[in-house]
Formats: structure tokens, sequence, C-alpha cells
């Protein structure tokens, strides 16, 4: 048999696990993620049917969930709310109410943990009798301007009550520059933004309105979120959220959308997130429940590729799990 000469063999840099681990370009870690969390008004747990493994949770539920995800070096947790449908109304009240469950709960949550990251939502779904991220006009439209005046009153809300980081999901033009201009002018200048720069409108979101009970209840989102084909339009995105003072910028959904990743990441020097969202969630505890795929080996593949395309920080249901894991190793 004839031996190869070859000055270059890539080979070498993959034959011990001590080398691979050496020579490894992108790692990921509790400190990369954000994790998501579901409260209600109840005082018990209530699981997600279509994301096993999460829950809506009460109080006392919410607070071992932390506990036990800041074990595994988690810091970061964003936090949305499941009201119930007398709590909601048109224009979205509920979501500027200081003594709203929010509120109430990133202030035991701060109380309790003080070094602890809170993300929080900055949208009117959960709060809307229609389901929608905005306020709905007599003829069915979607009130930009309108919509971004209670978005303001709403991450002025939760500044007040605790949030470190506030991230507008809503998709409306020019919400960020107003959010930053209210924020500075009461006196929250240290108030990140992380703005959900490209939003797509997309079909993996289902377990999570079933988690909020937020889908529309009339229509779609599809005059604000984006359009799953478009690309160069994220650039334009980023150069407008950018402009108008965001911290941080979101794809979402992930899986996906590792392209879009990719080009938010080359066009902008700010950090970049990205979400896995509840059908991406959802599709991995499915196929791995069933036996289909080894769910630790594939979460962490899909998460490295999120890494990889660009991503700084992930917001993931997985981000307990895979702390646990990696406590392990």
């Amino acid at each position: 048999m004839t031996r190869l000469s070859l000055r270059r063999r890539p080979r070498r840099n993959r034959k011990s696990a001590a080398i691979r681990d050496a020579c490894r370009e992108t790692t990921v870690g509790p400190a990369n993620f954000v994790y998501p969390l579901f409260v209600h008004e109840r005082d018990d747990d209530i699981p997600i049917g279509s994301m096993p493994g999460c829950m809506r949770f009460g109080r006392r539920g919410l607070l071992a969930e932390i506990e036990r995800a800041r074990a595994v070096g988690i810091r970061m947790f964003a936090i949305f709310p499941a009201l119930t449908d007398e709590l909601k109304d048109p224009r979205g009240s509920k979501s500027f109410d200081p003594a709203g469950l929010v509120p109430r709960t990133l202030s035991e949550i701060k109380s309790r943990w003080s070094d602890t990251v809170l993300v929080t939502d900055v949208a009117l779904d959960p709060y809307s009798s229609d389901g929608h991220d905005g306020i709905v006009g007599p003829d069915g439209r979607i009130l930009n301007d309108e919509t971004v005046e209670v978005l303001c009153k709403q991450a002025l809300c939760q500044a007040r009550a605790g949030a470190d980081v506030v991230a507008p999901s809503d998709m409306m033009d020019g919400r960020v520059g107003a959010i930053r201009d209210a924020l500075d002018a009461d006196g929250f200048a240290e108030v990140s933004i992380l703005a959900y720069t490209a939003k797509y409108a997309s079909g993996f979101y289902g377990p999570f309105r079933e988690a909020l009970d937020s889908a529309p209840r009339h229509g779609d989102k599809k005059t604000y979120q984006m359009d799953p084909a478009n690309v160069r339009e994220a650039e334009l995105e980023v150069e407008l959220d950018e402009a108008e003072g965001a911290d941080m910028l979101m794809v979402k959904p992930a899986g996906a959308y590792l392209d879009v990743i990719a080009r938010v990441r080359a066009a902008t020097a700010l950090p970049v997130a990205a979400y896995q969202v509840s059908g991406e969630y959802a599709m991995l505890k499915a196929a791995s429940e069933r036996g289909w795929l080894d769910e630790r080996r594939v979460v962490m593949e899909s998460l490295v590729a999120i890494r990889r395309a660009g991503a700084d920080v992930i917001l993931t249901y997985y981000a307990r799990q895979v702390g646990e894991w990696l406590a392990e190793v």
C-alpha cells in the first residue's frame, strides 16, 4: 500500500480529545444563555403540553426554578407573563400597571438575587384582548405610533421594578429610540435595550402562544413581523436599531435563520442575540422522547451552530438542562 506524502493533514488536530478541545473554535456555556420563564398569577405550576419540561410557574415555583438554574451558572432570565382574559383589554393597559404580575415578580427576584440579570418582554400581546403585539385600529390595522406610546410606559414600569434589560419584541417602527428617550428622561440610562431587530413571522412560535394564550384573535402578524424570505431587510433593521440606541440586537427564530444571524453579526459591532424559540425546543424534545434523536447531542449541536453563526447570547428553554449537562463533565 502506497503511503501518501502530505504536508497538511488536518486530522492531526483531531487525533485526541485534548487536542480537539484545544482547537475548538466555538464554545457554548451558561454565560451565553438567557433562560426564558413563564409566570402566572396562580400558586401552582402548570405544565405546558407542547413544551415538555416547561411550566407556567407560580411564585414559589418560579423562584425555585431560578435557584436551580443559578446553581449551574445561569445568571440571565427573561420573564414572560401569562394573564387571564379578564386582565386583558384592547390597549394592553395592564402592561404598565406597577402592581401587575411582571413588576411584582421582578421586585421579588431582585430582592433575593441582586446579581441576577432580568430581561423583560416589551410588547402588548400578553396583555391585549386582541392578541396582537400592538393596538388594533377600527379597520384592523396595527397602529404603530399609538402602540409605541404604550410600549414606553411598559418599559418604564419594568425598569422601575428592577429590569436590567428591556427587550421590545413588537417590531413597531421607531420604538427603540422612543424607549431609549423615555428611559433616559426618567433616570434609567443604565437600563439596556435588547431589540428584537429581525423577528420573523414564523410558524415556529406556536407552543409559545399556547403557553401565554397570546395568539391573535383575528388576522396574523405579517404586517409587522418580517417576511421569512427576506434577509437584506434584516440589515436595514440593524441600521435603524443601532441609530436609535439599541445595546444588543436579536434574531428570532434561530435555527432556521443561521444565515440571518451571520449577516447581522457582519453588519454590527453590537452583541448579537438569537432566540431558540418554542417550536425549535418542541421539535427537539418530541424527536428525542421518541428515541429518534440523542437529545443531549443534538441540543448541544444546535446551540453550537447558533453561536458559530455569530450569536453572543442565546435565549433557550434548554438553558438549565444544558447547564446541568455541562456541570457533569
